[in-house]
C-alpha cells in the first residue's frame, strides 16, 4: 500500500467529532507515540508531558469533567485561555461555528442543542482515547510553542495510520479533576488535549473549513 504523503495527510486531515468505540492496538499506539517523541523543540527541550487515558480510566476523567462543568463552576485553566477574538480572527471562529452547528443541523437560536453539542467536548466525542498535553508551568509561552509542534506531529502521525482526531482548548479548562485521577504534580499544567480514534458517520464529521490565501496568510521579502 502506497505510503501517504504530507501534503495529502495536510489534504485529508480534519477535526473529527464522532467516532467508532473500537480502541486502537496498543501496540500501535506504542509505535505511533514514540515516532511523535522526534518533534522539534526550543533547545531540544523536549517540554512535553502527554498523558492519554483509555478505557475505565477514560470514562472516569470524562465523568468528573462532566460534574465539573454540570456544577456551575466556570473554567478554571492553568494558562491564559482567556483571548477575546477580534477583526479577521472574530470572523474565522464565527464562520468555524457556523459551518459545524450547520453541519449537525443545530440552528443558531437553539441554545440547548448547542450546550449538548458543547457538552461533548468532555466526553471526548465519543473517542475512545483521549490525550492531555501537559507541561512546567514556569515554560510559559516558549513551551507552549513547543507543544503545538508536539501535537501537530501528533496528529498527522495518528492520520498517516488511519486515525482521526480533535484538538481541543475545552479539555484543559477544567484540570483539578484531571490531575486528581492521573496524579500530574501541581508543577505541571494542563495546557490542551485531543481525542482520537477511529471517526464514525456523526453529522459532524462533514463539517470542512476553509483556509486563507497564500497572499494573506504569508509574505515573501527578498
Amino acid at each position: 500500500m502506497q505510503t501517504a504523503t504530507l501534503p495529502d495527510l495536510l489534504d485529508t486531515r480534519y477535526s473529527a467529532r464522532g467516532f467508532k468505540p473500537d480502541p486502537v492496538p496498543q501496540e500501535l499506539l506504542d509505535r505511533i507515540f514514540t515516532q511523535s517523541l522526534r518533534a522539534a523543540s526550543n533547545c531540544n527541550t523536549q517540554p512535553w508531558q502527554v498523558h492519554v487515558v483509555s478505557g475505565e480510566m477514560r470514562d472516569k476523567v470524562s465523568g468528573a469533567m462532566l460534574a465539573e462543568v454540570m456544577s456551575g463552576k466556570g473554567p478554571s485553566p492553568e494558562f491564559d485561555w482567556n483571548v477575546k477574538y477580534a477583526g479577521a480572527h472574530k470572523d474565522r471562529q464565527w464562520g468555524s461555528a457556523m459551518a459545524l452547528y450547520g453541519a449537525m443541523g443545530i440552528a443558531r437560536e437553539d441554545k440547548a442543542a448547542r450546550m449538548q453539542a458543547m457538552g461533548r467536548n468532555w466526553q471526548f466525542f465519543g473517542a475512545p482515547h483521549g490525550a492531555f498535553f501537559t507541561m512546567e508551568k514556569y515554560l510559559g509561552i516558549m513551551g507552549a510553542v513547543d507543544m503545538g509542534i508536539y501535537a501537530q506531529t501528533l496528529s498527522l502521525l495518528l492520520e498517516e495510520n488511519g486515525i482521526q482526531s480533535c484538538m481541543q482548548g475545552a479539555l484543559g479548562q477544567f484540570p483539578a479533576p484531571v490531575k486528581k485521577l492521573l496524579g500530574i504534580p501541581d508543577e505541571h499544567g494542563i495546557l490542551f488535549g485531543m481525542s482520537f480514534g477511529y471517526a464514525d458517520d456523526h453529522p459532524s464529521n462533514t463539517c470542512r473549513t476553509d483556509r486563507v490565501a497564500l497572499s494573506e496568510g504569508v509574505v515573501f521579502h527578498e
